[in-house]
């Protein structure tokens, strides 16, 4: 019997906590999990209507576009929630806008009334953008604020889908103890709520996979004693990239250098959010002043830098930053390294090639630009 990938921990919301968040005791080591991995679906494309509208600026040309072509893309679209004194209150945000038709205003025939389609990001407030009372309407902008217009109001064209059902996943070959063993021993049907975690060949944990509900179970043609579980889960799957990047971390942190280079870009980026959950903050930075080398090698896309940064600082399998924004704050300190400090980037020509213009930023110049406002001294090689 191969060593168990996945351990089952208990939570108990009136318990003191005694593990991560919450989580309890070990309920079961599992051999294996089918139906754990999967990338989430493409974003739902909805249609709006920018009701009252004076368009300005690339929504005009769009709207001119798309009068001789049927449709236009128009990019990011920001509407900014203005109060009843024209002062804006908060932003709600639409990717990948396409503008799909427009007609006159029937409140205002010197208004149009604007169709686009476009998916919500992840970071909106809320579902639907809220007018304040006696609100104008909302100020439109772009990705970078330029000016777009106004509108009025905004409406959702709802549209009829089929709902997508989740599979379950499938537990295998698992030893059940504690609470759940005597679930399973007494017939119990409410089997309880769950953290599955993959844990390496030592039984260290290496990253949560999955949260649910225990609903089921059958005994497992494994071995004596074993049972295969079923569960509902409540968060997302970990994206098809985990299973490669986990099996990397199989036998432990791995203590070489460059185990991510094999790695394509989305299990790279998979791989750092994986270094950052085994980030330990127990070591103080490294005074200011030390020289930290970096393997360009193999940085051929973005988070390639970031992994290869990551072990620049820490060591392999380190993390430090996996964009921007992140990079960042880890050169504020406690991190590992404290600025000003010195980054002796080897065979940098392999970024300079490969790091290169959005949609997949940040390009080489970038990064330069951000270490050196940080107080690195970057010496390319």
């Amino acid at each position: 019997m191969g060593a168990p990938k996945y351990v089952l921990l208990s939570y108990d919301e009136g318990a003191g906590t005694t593990g991560e968040h919450g989580y309890e005791q070990p309920w079961a080591l599992c051999q294996d999990a089918d139906d754990l991995f999967a990338d989430p679906p493409p974003p739902v494309r909805e249609t709006y209507e920018l009701l009252g509208c004076t368009p300005e600026g690339a929504l005009r040309t769009a709207l001119a576009r798309a009068r001789a072509d049927g449709s236009a893309p128009l990019g990011p679209l920001t509407l900014e929630t203005l109060d009843k004194s024209g002062g804006g209150v908060d932003e709600w945000r639409l990717e990948d806008v396409r503008v799909v038709g427009e007609r006159p205003c029937a409140r205002d025939l010197s208004l149009r009334d604007v169709t686009v389609e476009g998916s919500r990001p992840g970071g909106n407030p809320r579902d639907h953008p809220q007018r304040p009372h006696l609100s104008p309407g909302y100020r439109l902008r772009g990705a970078n604020g330029e000016p777009w217009g106004r509108c009025r109001d905004l409406a959702h064209i709802q549209e009829d889908r089929p709902e997508q059902l989740e599979p379950p996943l499938h537990l295998l070959g698992c030893s059940p103890r504690g609470a759940l063993r005597a679930a399973l021993d007494g017939g119990e049907e409410d089997l309880g709520h769950v953290k599955v975690v993959r844990v390496d060949s030592s039984g260290r944990p290496v990253q949560a996979a999955a949260e649910g509900e225990l609903r089921a179970w059958i005994p497992s043609a494994r071995g004596p004693g074993l049972v295969d579980l079923t569960l509902d889960p409540w968060s997302e799957r970990p994206p098809l990239a985990a299973r490669e990047v986990w099996d990397l971390w199989g036998e432990g942190r791995p203590s070489e250098p460059n185990r991510w280079a094999g790695c394509d870009a989305a299990a790279r980026r998979f791989w750092l959010g994986t270094a950052l959950a085994n980030h330990s903050h127990a070591s103080p930075d490294r005074p200011p002043g030390t020289t930290y080398h970096l393997d360009g090698s193999h940085i051929t896309d973005p988070p390639g830098f970031f992994c290869a940064l990551g072990e620049a600082v820490n060591g392999p399998a380190g993390y430090f930053g996996r964009d921007p924004d992140t990079l960042d704050d880890c050169l504020r300190g406690t991190w590992g390294a404290a600025p000003p400090l010195t980054l002796v980037w080897h065979d940098a020509a392999v970024a300079r090639a490969s790091l290169g213009a959005p949609p997949h930023p940040p390009a080489f110049d970038d990064i330069l630009t951000l270490l050196a406002d940080r107080h690195v001294d970057v010496r390319l090689t």
